[in-house]
């Protein structure tokens, strides 16, 4: 007769949820969308990987850091990194 084994199963391994990726197109998409909300100065709704959404106006579009500068209703400014940004929207006034 076998014995039956009985044990503690071992942790599953913890990775960082991963962003998803998006193909060039997509991308060269979202910058548009992002480029045409400043110069019109409308406000937005962006949907943020792995976070909550943000809204507000884009003020700025840093080249350097690839970071989305918002400033929200309260006047606080919001970088958010464009690769994490999945959808923009247009918020309405």
């Amino acid at each position: 007769m076998a014995k039956s084994e009985v044990g503690i199963p071992k942790p599953g391994k913890r990775y960082a949820s991963k962003r998803p990726t998006r193909d060039e197109f997509i991308l060269e998409e979202l910058g548009e969308q992002l480029i045409e909300a400043k110069n019109e100065e409308a406000n937005v709704l962006l949907t943020v990987w792995d976070s909550d959404q943000v809204a507000g106006k884009i003020v700025d579009m840093d080249a350097r850091t690839r970071k989305v500068h918002i400033v929200d209703r309260y006047g606080q400014t919001v970088k958010v990194p464009f690769l994490d940004i999945m959808k923009v929207e247009n918020a309405g006034d």
